[in-house]
C-alpha cells in the first residue's frame, strides 16, 4: 500500500505523539477548574480504551456519549479512538423521540453519560432495545441516585479507568470511521454522518492553516464538544498543534472577555448570536486590551463586524461548513471584512459549484443556487449516512454532495450564504428539526395537526425563532402556556417554540402537503402568541 501524509491522521496516534513529545505541557485548562497535560490525557484515554474493550466494545462499534464540556469528554473521545471504536456524541439537550432515534439508528450497545442526564435516559429506556450498558459519571461524590434503570446495566465511570490488559492490537487508519455526527433533519429524522478519521483531522488542519494558529497560541472554547466546531476545530486543533485549550462549560456573554483576558487566549470561535451578545455588552475603555488576535464568527454581522474588530482588537474570520463536507470556504485572513461573504474555496482540498437545484447545471456568477461540494483527497469527506442508503444516494447525486444551502458566488470567487433551500430552522446556533418537533406536538392528545416553521429572529441575521402552528381536535382546549410546558418535557430547550398560532386548518397543496411557505409568510402578526413577551410580562424569561 502506498503511504501518504494522511496515514497519521488518527486521533489516537496524534495524542500518542504529543504525549511522547510534550508529556508535561498542559493540553486542557478548565475555566475555574483542573487542567490536564498531554501525557496525563494519553494515560487516562488508554485506560478508557482498556475499559471499553473489557465491556466488549470491538473496533467499529458505536459508543454513545452524553456529557457536558469537560476533561472527561475528551478522555472518552480519545479512549474510543484508541479502541478503534466510533464516537457518537449526543446533544445534552436531547430527550424523548429526538434521543431515541439517534440511539437506535446508531446501533450502539454502550453509552457513557453524566449522572444528571439519567432521568432522560430512564424515560426512554423502554424504547431503546439495543442499548445494553450505561457508564455513568457521577455529578458529585455520594450524590443520591436520581434515576433507576430497569433493564440497562449501569456501571460507574471508574470501571473504565481501572488498570487492565493493554488494548488489543488493532491498527486504526484515517480511512476508518472515527465518529458519527447527527445532523438535524429537515423533512425527516436526523441523519448520522459517517466521518472517517481523515475527515476529523482535516477539519482541524484547515482551521489551523487558515487562522495561522501555532503551538504558542491559546485557544478558548466555550462551544459544546458534541458539535464539530468545538470538538474538531478547537479541541482537536489544539491537540494536533500541542497548544493549550481553555475550556468553558458553556457560553456567557458577560464573562467572555474576562475569560479571554484571564487565560491569555489568542484564538476563539463565535457562532450564531454569540457575536451580537458579546457586542451588546456595555463598552468599556479597555475592551481592546487583550491578547486575542483572531476569531471565527459565523456569521460575521454586517452591521457591526468592523466595529467589533476595532473594539476588541481582533480579526474576525467568516467561514462556511457543514458536518458532512468539512469547512470548504474561509475568508482569507489577510483581507479586510467583506460584508456577507463566507469566503473563498479552499481549492487544495475541495471542488465546489453553485448549481440549479432542479437541474444540477452550473450557474453563472451572481446567480443564487445550491452549493455542491466534493473532495479532492480520499477519506477526508463524509462516507454516507448511517443506515440511510437512500438519503446517501440522494445527497450525492451526480457525484457532488448537495448541501441544501442557497448561495451565490461573485466574479471574484467569493461565496455568499443566502438561505436554506428546505425547512431547516436555526435557533441560537442550533439546527432544529421541524419534523421531529412536529412529532412531539402531534403526540398531544388535544392536537389534531401541527406544523413547525422558522420566522426571522429579531436578534440576529440568519437566525430563526420557532413557530408552532396548531390545529386542535374538535371540542379540545389547550392554552399556549400548557403547550409550552408539554414541549419543555419532551424537546431540547432550543427546539421549544417561541410563537404559537392556533389555526382552523393548515394550508395545504392539492396533494395534501403543508404549505409551509404560507405559514412562514404569515409571520407573527395578529393572534400569534409570543412566549418571550408573556414571560417578560411575568418578570422572567427561560429562553
Amino acid at each position: 500500500m502506498i503511504a501518504t501524509a494522511r496515514d497519521g491522521w488518527v486521533v489516537g496516534e496524534v495524542l500518542a505523539r504529543q504525549a511522547e513529545r510534550i508529556p508535561d505541557r498542559v493540553y486542557i485548562q478548565r475555566v475555574d477548574g483542573p487542567s490536564i497535560t498531554f501525557g496525563e490525557m494519553h494515560r487516562s484515554a488508554t485506560r478508557v480504551a482498556k475499559g471499553l474493550q473489557g465491556f466488549g466494545v470491538a473496533p467499529g462499534d458505536r459508543v454513545l456519549v452524553m456529557l457536558p464540556n469537560g476533561i472527561e469528554f475528551v478522555q472518552v473521545w480519545c479512549g474510543i479512538g484508541l479502541a478503534g471504536a466510533v464516537l457518537v456524541p449526543l446533544n445534552t439537550a436531547l430527550r424523548g423521540a429526538f434521543l431515541e432515534h439517534i440511539a437506535n439508528n446508531s446501533g450502539a450497545r454502550l453509552m457513557i453519560i453524566q449522572e444528571a442526564f439519567l432521568p432522560v435516559l430512564q424515560a426512554s429506556e423502554p424504547r431503546l432495545p439495543q442499548l445494553e450498558r450505561v457508564v455513568v459519571i457521577e455529578d458529585s461524590a455520594g450524590a443520591p441516585q436520581r434515576a433507576t434503570l430497569r433493564r440497562i446495566v449501569r456501571s460507574p465511570f471508574e470501571a473504565l479507568l481501572e488498570p487492565g490488559v493493554a488494548p488489543a492490537g488493532h491498527t486504526v487508519t484515517h480511512r476508518d470511521i472515527g465518529a458519527i455526527l447527527y445532523t438535524s433533519g429537515t423533512t425527516g429524522p436526523s441523519k448520522g454522518a459517517l466521518l472517517p478519521h481523515g475527515h476529523l483531522y482535516l477539519n482541524a488542519h484547515i482551521y489551523i492553516q487558515q487562522l495561522r494558529i501555532t503551538a504558542e497560541d491559546v485557544i478558548y472554547c466555550c462551544l459544546p464538544l458534541f458539535h464539530a466546531n468545538g470538538l474538531l476545530l478547537q479541541t482537536y486543533g489544539a491537540m494536533i498543534l500541542g497548544a493549550r485549550l481553555v475550556l468553558r462549560d458553556g457560553f456567557s456573554a458577560s464573562t467572555w472577555l474576562d475569560d479571554i483576558r484571564r487565560y491569555d487566549a489568542t484564538v476563539t470561535n463565535l457562532l450564531g448570536v454569540m457575536t451580537e451578545f458579546v457586542y451588546r455588552q456595555p463598552e468599556r475603555p479597555g475592551d481592546g486590551r487583550n491578547r486575542l488576535r483572531v476569531a471565527t464568527a459565523v456569521p460575521t454581522p454586517k452591521a457591526f463586524g468592523a466595529d467589533f474588530e476595532r473594539r476588541f482588537g481582533v480579526k474576525l474570520i467568516e467561514l462556511y461548513g457543514t458536518t458532512e463536507v468539512n469547512c470548504p470556504l474561509y475568508m482569507p485572513i489577510d483581507e479586510a471584512l467583506r460584508p456577507g461573504s463566507c469566503g473563498r474555496l479552499i481549492d487544495e482540498w475541495f471542488e465546489a459549484r453553485i448549481v440549479g437545484p432542479a437541474t444540477d447545471e452550473p450557474l453563472p456568477a451572481g446567480e443564487v443556487g445550491e452549493l455542491v461540494v466534493r473532495p479532492k483527497a480520499p477519506f477526508c469527506f463524509m462516507m454516507g449516512y448511517h443506515g440511510m442508503p437512500e438519503e446517501t444516494v440522494s445527497a450525492s447525486r451526480n457525484f457532488w454532495f448537495h448541501t441544501g444551502d442557497a448561495l451565490y458566488c461573485d466574479e471574484d470567487g467569493y461565496f455568499y450564504f443566502v438561505d436554506r433551500l428546505k425547512d431547516r430552522i436555526r435557533h441560537r446556533g442550533e439546527n432544529v428539526s421541524s419534523y421531529e418537533a412536529e412529532i412531539v406536538l402531534n403526540s398531544h392528545e388535544a392536537i389534531a395537526e401541527a406544523a413547525v416553521v422558522g420566522v426571522p429572529s429579531q436578534f440576529a441575521d440568519g437566525e430563526h425563532d420557532v413557530k408552532a402552528c396548531v390545529v386542535l381536535k374538535p371540542g379540545a382546549e389547550l392554552t399556549p402556556e400548557a403547550l409550552i410546558a408539554f414541549c419543555r418535557e419532551r424537546m431540547p430547550r432550543f427546539a421549544v417554540p417561541r410563537y404559537v398560532a392556533f389555526l382552523d386548518a393548515l394550508p395545504k397543496t392539492q396533494t395534501q402537503k403543508v404549505k409551509k411557505q404560507d405559514l412562514r409568510a404569515a409571520g407573527v402578526e395578529g393572534s400569534t402568541w409570543d412566549r418571550l413577551a408573556a414571560e417578560a410580562g411575568q418578570g422572567r424569561s427561560r429562553d
